[in-house]
Formats: C-alpha cells, sequence, structure tokens
C-alpha cells in the first residue's frame, strides 16, 4: 500500500475506507461474493477496470487479507481469487451500499452492469412478506452462468451452481432478466419475443420475479 493517501485516522471507518475505499476494490468483492474467480472471469465482470489497476487492487486487498489466492484441485488446476472469511463479512456492506445507492433518484438502472451485480440484486432486494408461505426452487441459467434459488417461507437462498429437483427452470439471459426483475417487463413478453424459456412451473417463475421490488427513491435534490 506504499504511495496510497490514507486517512490515518483511529476511526474504524476511516481504516475501513484505507483497506476497501480505492477504486474498483468493493467491486472486486462483489464480484466474489458468489466464490472465487480467476483474473480473466474478474476482467469480464469488471470491464472498465484495466488490467494493470485490477492487479494492483488485488495486491492490495491480498495484502489487506480481504482476498487470497489459491490453485483450484485437477483437473481443473487454475489459479483463482476469493474472499478470505473476514472478507466474506463485506456482504453486507456491500448488499446496504447497493440498497442505499439503489434509491438515489439519478441511479442509472437501465446501464449494463455484471451477471454477479444482477445475482447480488436477488439477495439484496428479495421481500421475505412478498414470500410469505411460498415453498419453491428456481434454476436461473444465465448463458454459462447458473444459479439457484430456494425460497422457504419467507427466507431466501441464492447461490452460485444448479439447484436439485428444481420447480422450473429459467433460462435467458442477464439483460432479459434485469428487465424482468427491475425494469418493468412483463414475463409475458419475453416468453412471446424467445428471450426467456421456461422449463416447469410457469406459476413459479412468475411468483418469483415479483419478489424483489425496487426501492423508494430518496426524494430528488
Amino acid at each position: 500500500m506504499v504511495g496510497r493517501r490514507r486517512y490515518d485516522e483511529g476511526c474504524a471507518v476511516a481504516h475501513a475506507l484505507d483497506l476497501v475505499g480505492e477504486r474498483w476494490a468493493l467491486l472486486i468483492v462483489r464480484e466474489l461474493l458468489f466464490g472465487p474467480k480467476r483474473f480473466t472471469d474478474l476482467r469480464a465482470g469488471l470491464p472498465g477496470a484495466s488490467p494493470d489497476v485490477l492487479s494492483q487492487r488485488l495486491r492490495e486487498l491480498k495484502d489487506a487479507g480481504v482476498v487470497r489466492q489459491h490453485k483450484l484441485p485437477p483437473p481443473a488446476g487454475s489459479w483463482v481469487y476469493g474472499l478470505t472469511e473476514w472478507g466474506a463479512e463485506l456482504e453486507p456492506v456491500v448488499v446496504g451500499l447497493g440498497r442505499w445507492g439503489g434509491r438515489s433518484p439519478t441511479m442509472p438502472h437501465d446501464a449494463e452492469s455484471s451477471v454477479d451485480s444482477l445475482a447480488l440484486s436477488v439477495r439484496a432486494l428479495f421481500d421475505p412478506h412478498a414470500a410469505a408461505g411460498l415453498t419453491t426452487a428456481i434454476a436461473l441459467r444465465l448463458g454459462e452462468d447458473r444459479f439457484s434459488a430456494r425460497i422457504t417461507d419467507g427466507r431466501l437462498e441464492f447461490t452460485r451452481g444448479d439447484v436439485e429437483a428444481p420447480d422450473a427452470i429459467m433460462d435467458t439471459d442477464p439483460h432479459t432478466l434485469a428487465a424482468l426483475l427491475h425494469g418493468g417487463r412483463s414475463l409475458a413478453d419475453a416468453l412471446r419475443a424467445g428471450d426467456i424459456t421456461i422449463d416447469g412451473r410457469r406459476a413459479s417463475v412468475t411468483r418469483f420475479l415479483g419478489l424483489f421490488p425496487l426501492p423508494e427513491p430518496a426524494p430528488a435534490p
């Protein structure tokens, strides 16, 4: 961290910003909340960060104890970056920051974002009251990315990977899913356009898509 500007205050908030307050740092954490990734995967999720800047941030996060690098066992054998146990404790911070930012009257909801950013919004915006009494399992296939959603009476478990014996499988792309969740697009319209296919109970998908309302916007300045 030599040469970086620091607050150097005896304040935990200031110290936290010394550790993860540099540009791209918290977005790297966001990209790792659903599991370890290769450097190339991080680059794909953060196209605005140059390779040099991304490498520097990863070094800083490793030095801070937030990120660790390890090699996957055979047959993969790839080097990946993942959050340490302490680094994973940043999830509620990132989720809370996202909910706060989502209330901004100038939030560009139609701008492009990474698949993991969209997945994190599912965790962040889940409304447990709307899911009361619902028990279902949904598999989401977003290109090469797979996510599973298990809802049990107001509780959501949303993780990377396939779900066993799902009630429905949604096969779509991130842009369409974002429009269905947050952009007001109807499921019927997406089905007619061929932008999504559903294998299983359509009613479960319809109910699922209604569980993630956007937060009320803050007053305009």
